[in-house]
């Protein structure tokens, strides 16, 4: 019923032909007290979301003494000067986009429904005037950002970036009292040149932070200690275990990523999974007994008696779901490879035993390429190595009490315990006689021991006291950097939801350097200032000047574009050397 109302209610059947709207005047004398006299009617097609597509007539007066030329300015709060969409329409396509990540298909469909007809192309540039038109707002705001962050006892400035692929690095500066995305630069790649500048614009636009929060790249480090020199400098301790267990036992890792490849075990798995998915399901005595099996309580129990096709379908499904085993942090602290080898390892001796009960109209257990690529010597060095490492890594891991195998938080997990305890900890552990000894030996573990020591004191700085408007607070700044592994993480998860496709190297590459603005909009703090009063964005979108939102497109395009704007005449010349010549 309330379907049917609505569709009759739809502005296509309210408007079954497009309306037209007279914007003229009001006044008939001009300030100068002569008449005001027609000067000039144009048309204008307009589409907004509350009347659709309408037809603008629009009709500019001129006084008859002093030549001034009047104008409505109604339609100047709806749409932009030569634009054909609204405010609040490019508010939908960019929210629709960024917030919600629908596809351009579909952001059209549901467009066409509110009787907008759009291009899946000016979808996309919508899309990019949000942002622009965002990001405006944000610089205007500056000063009001400031003023909040400081009442809070100023900024904690989370460093961070991104990439994929060969796309460009995404830069990101992020209060971490706030979680207000402060600044974004697209950089060619992370090195200290293009961020000295960069934090130079943060430090002029925020002034010194209380603290800076980053990773181990010495990029960052290098611009971070010449733009804030007398700014405490403090290296996260997710960050930092992260990239010890990558040099500790990446290495390995890759190698057993690459031998799995080689013997394409998995996709031998994966074939025996559909082959016997469809077996069990086609015999109805096996699809009852799994179906039945799969509804109990005690799925654990070794007594259950059920067939061998069902058996070797849950063991092989098992070790291909291996990777249920992580933790949401990423490698090093997740390694669903390995968890894949070690699952098959135990799988395998009941697979051997299974394999002969298995039903002559059975799909047949591939056990000879199983066993190829568990007898690999190369692939069993790889395991053995690496669990030898993975004690030591997770012996850190504990001292430093984040990011833990038993923790359910993910990237959320902050860690827990004073940064004395933790240092005394990572310190027993550090000089432990098990340490030396490694360290002595193996070149892995002597570059772990110089990391800790190189970073020692950016890991276990004392804590910041800092003085709000309400209280004075104690914080350890270094133990949540993690929240700009979390945000890019979303960034990415986000774009792969849209374009429907793990690859984002395309996506970086066009991306606006400001888009991550977007999240910040979930701040309710922050959309109250940068709404300066307005109730809604395409009212405040409405204040922001049209012509710093077309150079920022223009500066975009020249940026982002492969060559300068003319170079196809010169493609066009035919002999080019023999004309360029001297």
């Amino acid at each position: 019923m309330l379907d049917q109302l609505q569709n009759k209610l739809s502005i296509k059947r309210l408007f079954p032909k497009t309306p037209r709207l007279y914007f003229r005047p009001a006044d008939s004398v001009c300030t100068c007290a002569g008449k005001l006299t027609v000067h000039k009617t144009h048309t204008r097609t307009i589409a907004c979301l509350t009347l659709g597509e309408f037809i603008a007539h629009l009709t500019q007066l001129i006084c008859v003494d002093c030549g001034q030329i009047v104008k409505d300015k109604t339609l100047d709060q709806v749409v932009s000067p030569k634009s054909q969409f609204g405010f609040d329409v490019i508010v939908y396509v960019g929210e629709a986009l960024f917030i919600h990540h629908q596809s351009d298909a579909q952001i059209q469909g549901l467009l066409q429904e509110k009787n907008i007809t759009i291009s899946l192309r000016e979808i996309a540039y919508l899309g990019k005037k949000f942002i622009l038109y965002l990001a405006l707002c944000h610089q205007a705001c500056s000063e009001p950002i400031k003023q909040h962050m400081q009442s809070n006892g100023g900024y904690i400035l989370h460093l961070d970036g991104t990439c994929e692929g060969n796309s460009p690095h995404l830069m990101s500066t992020l209060d971490g009292m706030t979680h207000i995305v402060l600044d974004n630069i697209k950089v060619p790649s992370e090195h200290s040149l293009p961020l000295i500048p960069f934090l130079k614009r943060v430090q002029s636009t925020y002034g010194d932070p209380i603290a800076a929060v980053h990773d181990m790249s010495a990029a960052i480090i290098t611009a971070v200690e010449s733009v804030f020199p007398e700014t405490k400098d403090f290296i996260c301790h997710f960050h930092f275990l992260r990239d010890i267990g990558k040099d500790l036992f990446g290495f390995e890792y890759n190698n057993i990523r690459r031998y799995l490849s080689t013997f394409k075990t998995r996709a031998l798995l994966r074939k025996m999974t559909r082959d016997l998915k469809c077996y069990i399901v086609q015999d109805k005595a096996l699809n009852s007994a799994l179906k039945n099996y799969l509804k109990s309580d005690e799925l654990e129990k070794s007594d259950n008696q059920l067939p061998a096709p069902i058996l070797v379908y849950l063991l092989v499904s098992w070790v291909l779901e291996a990777k249920t085993e992580s933790r949401g942090y990423g490698f090093p602290f997740d390694r669903p490879h390995l968890y894949f080898c070690l699952n098959l390892q135990e799988a395998y001796p009941m697979l051997c035993a299974l394999k002969c009960q298995l039903p002559p109209a059975a799909p047949q257990l591939l056990m000879a390429a199983i066993s190829r690529a568990l007898n690999d010597q190369a692939l069993t060095q790889s395991i053995r190595l690496m669990q030898e490492k993975i004690i030591v890594f997770d012996q850190l891991r504990d001292a430093m009490r984040i990011a833990l195998p038993c923790a359910h938080q993910g990237l959320k997990d902050e860690g827990d315990q004073s940064i004395k305890t933790i240092e005394a900890r990572v310190r027993a552990f550090r000089y432990s006689q098990n340490i030396e000894q490694l360290a002595s030996r193996h070149m892995a573990y002597q570059k772990m021991v110089k990391q800790i020591d190189k970073y020692w004191e950016k890991l276990f700085a004392d804590p910041i006291e800092i003085q709000t408007k309400d209280a004075t607070l104690s914080i350890q700044p270094q133990r949540t950097n993690n929240i700009m592994e979390t945000f890019f993480r979303d960034i990415k998860h986000d774009g792969r939801k849209k374009a429907g496709t793990s690859s984002l190297s395309k996506a970086l590459k066009s991306m606006l350097a400001n888009t991550p603005l977007v999240k910040n909009l979930a701040i309710p703090k922050y959309r109250e200032i940068i709404l300066a009063g307005k109730d809604n964005l395409a009212e405040r979108f409405a204040d922001i000047d049209i012509r710093l939102v077309r150079d920022a497109l223009k500066q975009e395009e020249e940026e982002a574009g492969k060559y300068p704007k003319g170079m196809a005449k010169v493609f066009r010349i035919s002999h080019l050397p023999k004309k360029l010549s001297i």
